[in-house]
């Protein structure tokens, strides 16, 4: 019976010639720069900061996109391409929107705080309601 396994000599050919050339992409300095760009960044949210009044949810937008609720001591993350984003961060009364540009394999971290601010709580405590206020940076 005769054996179906290739034969080893043929295998380099072969897969050179299916690859569409393998050998001169490996060398190929533009081509891998191309693909160094195009490799994904991550931009993580969090709402950990002892400031934060730890009210209410966080509606997180990335480049329109609706990327979840952060209540606090939540973290949200997610694989980018390199270039410029917008991020939307809402305490559903106030929003901040931040533009910004990310880079190759670059980790971008923010920070959300929901804060009190002057007369929050007295007015919390007369009409059970009050304005929280809404910070958000980037961390380096």
């Amino acid at each position: 019976m005769p054996s179906i396994t290739p034969d080893r000599t043929d295998v380099p050919d072969l897969i050179d010639h299916v690859s569409g050339g393998l050998k001169t992409q490996l060398d190929d300095v533009e081509y891998w720069e191309r693909v160094w760009r195009m490799h994904p960044a991550s931009i993580t949210i969090a709402r950990t900061h002892a400031t934060d009044v730890g009210l209410r949810q966080l509606v997180i937008t990335l480049d329109g996109e609706r990327l979840g609720d952060l209540m606090f001591g939540d973290s949200v993350q997610r694989e980018v391409a390199p270039g410029p984003h917008r991020l939307r961060v809402s305490n559903t009364l106030v929003w901040k929107t931040l533009e910004f540009d990310v880079k190759p394999c670059e980790q971008v971290r923010f920070e959300a705080i929901n804060r009190a601010g002057k007369l929050t709580y007295p007015l919390l405590v007369l009409f059970g309601a009050a304005p929280l206020y809404l910070s958000v940076h980037r961390l380096q």
